[in-house]
C-alpha cells in the first residue's frame, strides 16, 4: 500500500497530471487520434491553468486548516504527539543537524510547549517514507533538535517505523499505551488535521487537536492571480494531495468520516 500510494501521487500530482496529458497527446497525434489529442491538450492547459494562475488551491487549503480551530493555551499538559514530515531527513542525514522543512512549525511549536510545560511527554512519530528507505526519520532527528534547546531527551518516545500518516496512528497507538500516556496533544500541520483525527478516532484514541503550520491568511477569495504562479502551484499540489488522502481513508475504510470535524 505504501509503494502503491507514493507511485499513485507521483502520477496523481497537478504539473505531473499535465506532463502524462501533454505525452498522451503527442501519442495520440502519431496515431491520428485528433479528437483525443484536442482532449488531452485541452485538459493538460486547463490543469496548468487553474494550478498556475488561480488561487484555487489556496482555498482547498484554507477549508482544511479552518476545520479544527486551536483551543486555548491549556494550564497544563501531561503529553504531546507530534507527526513527523517537518525535518529535511535527506539533509540531515547526509550533514547531521536539525534542518527544517515548510512544516517545521510542527517542532517549533513542540518545542514551545515542552518549556511552557516541562512535565510533558513528548511522542514524536515519524519514520523514513522515502522510496530508498536510507534516510534518518523524524523522531531520530527530534531528539538533537530537543537536547540543543536543553530538553531532557529522557522525556521522549521515539517511534521511527512508520511512513504514513496510518502507520502513525497505528505504532503510536502502542506505545501510547505502553507509556501510560492518554489525551494528548495531537501536532501537525493545521491541513493535516482533519485526515489525521479522522484516523485518531477510528484507532480510538483521544487526542486534542493542536494545529500548526498554517500556510494561508484564512480569508482568501476564489479568483484569478497572475502575482505568484510558483506558490500557488505548491498550494494547489498540497491541497490535492491531502483531498485525495482524506477520500482514500475513507473509502478504504482506514476512516469513519469523509471530512472529520
Amino acid at each position: 500500500m505504501f509503494l502503491l500510494s507514493k507511485l499513485f501521487w507521483l502520477v496523481a500530482q497537478p504539473l505531473s497530471l499535465c506532463f502524462f496529458l501533454i505525452a498522451f497527446s503527442l501519442l495520440a497525434g502519431l496515431f491520428g487520434w485528433r479528437k483525443l489529442r484536442g482532449l488531452s491538450a485541452f485538459l493538460a492547459a486547463l490543469i496548468l491553468f487553474v494550478t498556475l494562475f488561480t488561487s484555487s488551491g489556496t482555498v482547498l487549503l484554507q477549508q482544511l486548516e479552518a476545520r479544527f480551530p486551536r483551543p486555548q493555551e491549556p494550564a497544563a499538559a501531561s503529553c504531546m504527539i507530534v507527526l513527523g514530515g517537518g525535518f529535511e531527513t535527506e539533509v540531515t542525514t547526509g550533514r547531521g543537524g536539525y534542518e527544517l522543512n515548510q512544516a517545521g512549525d510542527r517542532f517549533t511549536e513542540m518545542l514551545r510547549l515542552a518549556l511552557v510545560h516541562p512535565q510533558a511527554r513528548i511522542l514524536v512519530s515519524g519514520g523514513d517514507g522515502s522510496f530508498s528507505g536510507r534516510y534518518e526519520g523524524d523522531a531520530a532527528v527530534s531528539e538533537r533538535f530537543l537536547q540543543a534547546f536543553g530538553v531532557d531527551p529522557a522525556r521522549l518516545v521515539r517511534e521511527d517505523a512508520s511512513r504514513t500518516t496510518f502507520e502513525n496512528v497505528a505504532n503510536t497507538k502502542a506505545l501510547l499505551e505502553e507509556h501510560g500516556l492518554s489525551d494528548c496533544l495531537l501536532i501537525t500541520s493545521a491541513f493535516h488535521m482533519p485526515r489525521a483525527i479522522g484516523l485518531f478516532r477510528k484507532a480510538g484514541i483521544p487526542v486534542i487537536p493542536w494545529p500548526s503550520d498554517y500556510r494561508t491568511s484564512g480569508d482568501v477569495k476564489l479568483g484569478f492571480d497572475f502575482t505568484q504562479p510558483s506558490l500557488n502551484a505548491q498550494q494547489t499540489t498540497t491541497a490535492t494531495r491531502e483531498w485525495i488522502g482524506l477520500l482514500a481513508y475513507y473509502l478504504t475504510g482506514r476512516t469513519d468520516a469523509l471530512y472529520p470535524g
